[in-house]
This record gives structure tokens, C-alpha cells and sequence, in this order.
């Protein structure tokens, strides 16, 4: 049985474990001539923060195009020896589907306009680490999305990004707004209050 990670670029949505490498956002809405971005979701796998998204990017209208690691665990843990061969020992049998998967997150990573890296509560997520301080040595912009629980432990990397999210919601409303500037309702709804009522406006020089 031949295991398929095929790429396809597409207009609709699937299920979240049917995830595939790159997805067109986009309706007849759009402008034909509105730049297209490019986005690549870094992170834990386990939950499915890619879809909920992919879907908030859908129901925009976002001239966006999601890209992603592979999502099957298996698939990358076994990549290497499926098509190479079974090695005998365990750091040969990493190395080489490391060495493959690389392939994939180098390429579509370098590409993208906007990196967005997911750290979880259940699994310590060194891959979504080093996409980190790969995407911040190139310079990319970085969103990063994780429950508040662990802000402190990823403070450095926050430091380091752009957006600071703690749900799927908030990357597709920064999305929006950075894209075509659109804003929802505040978040923290009647006890918002605008800087210059609050603060009293910056710069008092005409």
C-alpha cells in the first residue's frame, strides 16, 4: 500500500485530519488583483487549530494560501525508511525521515509571507521551536498561538514575534486586518476604549 502526501491547491475545505499541503483561500469575491499571501502553519498536530483556520480564512474571503508540515505523525516518523529502506538503529531511522521532512519545511517555509508557529499544552514542541528561530533568522514575520499557560516558558520566542495569540480566532482576525485592514468587534466588548479617549491622544503638536 502506497501512503500519498500529494499536493493539491484547492478552493474548498475538508476535514482537518485531511489537511494537505497548500490551500488556495480565495472566492469569486476576491480582486483578481489583490496580492495572494502566503502562510505557513507550524506546530503541534494534535489538535485542529489548522482547520478552525482554514475555515476563519474561507468565510474572509482572504487572498491567503495555507501551507503546513506534513500532519501524519507516522507518515513523517516513517518517511525515510518506506522509501529507503528499514534501518537497524533508531537514530539512523530519524535521520533519515528528518532528513526528508526538511525538504518540505525548508522549501514551503522560505517561501512564506507570514509564519505562523502553534505550541500546545500536552506535547513539548521542539520542531515548532526550531521553525521559530528558522523563520526569525530569515526574517519573516511570526505569529505565534498558544494558551496563556505558557507564555512564560516561550517568552523569548514571543519576544521575537510580531503577534502573540492565544486561539485560532485571533490569527485569522490579525490575517484579515494586516491583508485588508478589517477589524472585528473588540475583544474585550463595552470596556474597550480607543488610546485617545483613554489615554488622550499621542503626538499634541499640530
Amino acid at each position: 500500500m502506497i501512503r500519498s502526501c500529494s499536493l493539491r491547491l484547492v478552493t474548498c475545505l475538508s476535514k482537518y485530519h485531511d489537511f494537505p499541503p497548500a490551500r488556495r483561500c480565495l472566492s469569486s469575491k476576491s480582486d483578481a488583483s489583490e496580492r495572494i499571501w502566503k502562510v505557513y502553519l507550524s506546530g503541534e498536530i494534535h489538535s485542529d487549530w489548522r482547520q478552525v483556520i482554514a475555515d476563519g480564512v474561507a468565510k474572509k474571503n482572504l487572498p491567503v494560501i495555507l501551507t503546513s508540515p506534513n500532519t501524519s505523525h507516522e507518515d513523517s516518523d516513517d518517511c525515510g525508511a518506506i522509501i529507503l529502506g528499514m534501518q537497524q538503529e533508531r537514530p539512523n531511522w530519524d535521520k533519515i525521515g528528518a532528513s526528508m521532512n526538511a525538504i518540505r519545511t525548508k522549501t514551503l517555509l522560505s517561501e512564506a509571507d507570514v509564519v505562523v508557529i502553534r505550541f500546545g499544552e500536552k506535547y513539548r514542541q521542539w520542531n515548532a521551536a526550531f521553525d521559530a528561530g528558522y523563520a526569525a533568522a530569515l526574517g519573516k514575520p511570526i505569529i505565534t498561538l498558544h494558551p496563556p499557560s505558557l507564555s512564560h516558558m516561550l517568552k523569548e520566542v514571543n519576544a521575537s514575534a510580531n503577534v502573540v495569540c492565544e486561539d485560532p480566532e485571533q490569527v485569522v482576525h490579525t490575517l484579515a486586518y494586516v491583508i485588508r485592514g478589517e477589524l472585528p468587534s473588540p475583544r474585550d466588548g463595552d470596556a474597550f476604549v480607543p488610546i485617545a479617549d483613554r489615554l488622550g491622544k499621542g503626538n499634541p503638536n499640530p
